[in-house]
């Protein structure tokens, strides 16, 4: 039976929905959304650039958990009951970006089926996408964790059309997102270009060769894992 096709999701008629609830911003790269410890009360669309999801700990060490395009939600966490942001959300380029108060999310939620089930599909996509992390934390090498991360933020695998050429990302922030340290993500980067992988042209180009090498080289879990009794663990 095919799939039931899905309209895409209009940002003009959202933004018409939302009315006097939303506020519009335009954001300089490095200026910052909203910080970790700040009242809960809104959540944000993206219209254009980039935004990274970053956590820092008691000890100063912070920990990128996000990097965000257009059409990307964030700042969802006051919906489910947090009163304070457990993260701080940053501009990484220039980046148009609308508030919208938790109240109005609340009545558009209520009162507006067609955008409850676009955003209830958005948070099962972003739950969906936490999985792949955690299971990309644990059974990758930290070489597959770059390959699969520069991949995604060049929007390959999604509905869009891919966008071979990411907007500038340090190193660093790279790394922070894949849990190792900067020594060798240079040297992954290095060996993607030799490999003919990635070019660098105003940004990092990501080719499709990289999707193919990733497709062949995927993590085996077994389907028929046995079971254990609780005591086992």
């Amino acid at each position: 039976m095919p799939n039931k096709p899905t309209s895409a999701f209009d940002s003009k008629a959202f933004l018409e929905l939302v009315g006097k609830g939303r506020s519009d911003v335009t954001y300089a790269a490095g200026d910052v959304v909203f910080a970790q410890g700040d009242p809960a009360n809104a959540v944000f669309y993206i219209h254009k650039g980039k935004v990274k999801i970053a956590v820092v700990s008691e000890q100063g060490k912070e920990a990128v958990v996000a990097l965000l395009g257009p059409k990307d939600f964030f700042g969802e966490g006051g919906l489910a009951g947090q009163s304070k942001r457990i993260a701080t959300a940053m501009a990484v380029s220039e980046a148009t970006i609308s508030r919208i108060d938790k109240s109005t999310i609340v009545r558009l939620i209520h009162d507006e089926p067609a955008f409850s089930e676009m955003f209830i599909a958005h948070l099962l996509g972003r739950a969906v996408r936490v999985e792949a992390d955690l299971i990309d934390q644990l059974f990758n090498s930290s070489e597959k964790r770059l390959a699969r991360l520069l991949l995604l933020l060049a929007n390959f695998g999604k509905d869009s059309e891919p966008e071979p050429v990411i907007a500038k990302i340090s190193q660093e922030t790279l790394a922070q997102m894949i849990g190792t340290t900067r020594a060798p993500v240079s040297y992954f980067m290095n060996k993607f270009r030799k490999l003919g992988f990635i070019s660098y042209n105003g940004g990092i180009e990501v080719h499709s060769s990289l999707l193919n090498a990733v497709l062949h080289d995927q993590p085996h879990i077994s389907p028929k894992t046995k079971r254990r009794s609780p005591e086992q663990f």
